[in-house]
Parts: C-alpha cells; structure tokens; sequence
C-alpha cells in the first residue's frame, strides 16, 4: 500500500490559506490533481500557483458552501476538468464569537452552523453522489479537539464541530459497504491566520493547553489528512483522528 495518489483527483474546501492550502499542496506533491474551492479568488488562485510551481497540477473554483448550487457546481467542475473524484477534504468552517452564551444572537448562530455543519453536509451530499457512481472515494472532514471536548467559551464553535464527528460517523456507516470511507480530522490549536488573530493572552493560554507544549503547524494537520485519504488507511472509517498534541488525553 501506498500514500501516493497518482492518477487521483482531490478536491480541497477552504483551501485558500492555512491548513487548506497545505493539504492541497501535500495531495499535489503525493501526485494528485486538486481542485481548489474557497471564497476568495486571489488566495485560492495563489494556492493553484504554488501547486503548479512545485510541478503539480490544479484549479481554483470560487465557491461558497453553504450555498447548495455553488457546491453542486464545485463538484460538477471537478468533474468535468478531472473527469472524476476520488477524494475530498471538507476543510472550509469559522470560528469566533461572543464568549457569553445568552449575548450570542440568532445570526451568529445560524452563521457558524451554516458555514461549520451545513457545509459539510452539503459538500458530501454531492461529493458521495459522484464517489458512488465509481464505487469508491475518501472524504476527511474538518472538526476540532472541541469536537469530542469542550471549551467554555465558544460554545457555538463546539457545538459545530460535535455535529461534524457526528455526522462523519453517520455518513461512514451508511456508506462503508459502497466503498466509501469518511474519516474526520480533530486538530488542536494549529499556527493559522485564525490563531494569529488572537490576543498573546489568548495564544498563551491555548498553548498551555497542549501537553506537547505548542500549537501545532498546518503542515502537521495536512499529513494526517494525507493518511486518512490515502490506502494506509483503507480500514479505517468512521473514526477521528485527534491532531492536538495531546490535548483530548488529560
């Protein structure tokens, strides 16, 4: 078995910067084709450019996946470029809010659980439909170590990404008999433009919270995506594979 995807097509949600951007670097450099999908053209378009420059081969589709035309477009043109897809990191999601539960309003809500589950739901409705039609597929989705712990604080972000181990499980076992597996990915605090926003006091206490002693890189998170899509992991489905240096343990 093997962790190269020659001949494969991978397609990367949110892959315009971060965490994003290095896995669909880390499929291009395994030999797949990606197909890079985020809101903002010139940073996805960026992410296309490093791929090509280290040799690879890529495209850049704009849209939003909490809308169900942009993401049944994103998939159709993966397609109709690749002529298949065979993996798919559902990456895309947001953070931040009101600490205080009983200030959060009705938008704030709506927004994190459209952008963090819905989107999820929506790319893998679509993204299974064509994995069906070719009797095999891998689909990684993005939760958090929030997903399977909790932080006082962001209780709407926690909640998000519980829905998406959840749904991941779900999804896994209606579809493990078709030769489709889906994994999620649980990563800690990661050095990202989201954790760069933060104050120091912030960042200090997220750090402390690793037992590892530090935020973890983007890179680290993309290899473990990289192995769940890969057939390294072909016995492996329904599962969430913690990427938090140790956090979820204590």
């Amino acid at each position: 078995m093997s962790q190269k995807l020659s001949g494969k097509v991978a397609l990367v949600t949110g892959g315009t910067s971060g965490i994003g951007r290095a896995t669909a670097i880390a499929y291009a450099q395994q030999q797949a084709k990606v197909v890079v999908v985020g809101r903002r053209m010139d940073e996805g378009e960026e992410t296309v450019r490093l791929i090509k420059e280290a040799g690879g081969e890529a495209i850049f589709v704009q849209a939003d996946v909490t809308k169900e035309a942009d993401v049944e477009a994103m998939v159709d043109k993966a397609v109709g470029v690749f002529g298949r897809l065979d993996i798919a990191f559902n990456n895309a999601g947001m953070g931040g809010e009101n600490p205080s539960l009983i200030e959060q309003t009705e938008a704030e809500y709506d927004r994190t659980m459209n952008v963090n589950v819905k989107g999820v739901w929506l790319s893998m409705k679509y993204e299974i439909a064509q994995m069906l039609k070719q009797g095999s597929g891998a689909i990684v989705n993005m939760a958090s170590v929030v997903g399977v712990v909790a932080l006082p604080n962001i209780p709407l972000y926690t909640a998000s990404k519980h829905a998406v181990v959840g749904l991941t499980k779900a999804a896994a076992l209606q579809y493990a008999k078709a030769g489709i597996r889906i994994n999620s990915v649980a990563p800690g605090a990661i050095q990202t433009d989201m954790f760069d926003a933060v104050t120091d006091d912030a960042k200090a206490y997220l750090t402390g919270l690793h037992p590892i002693g530090r935020v973890g890189t983007p890179l680290e998170v993309a290899n473990t995506v990289l192995f769940l899509s890969s057939d390294l992991a072909s016995f492996t489905t329904g599962t969430t594979l913690m990427v938090d240096g140790g956090y979820a343990a204590q």
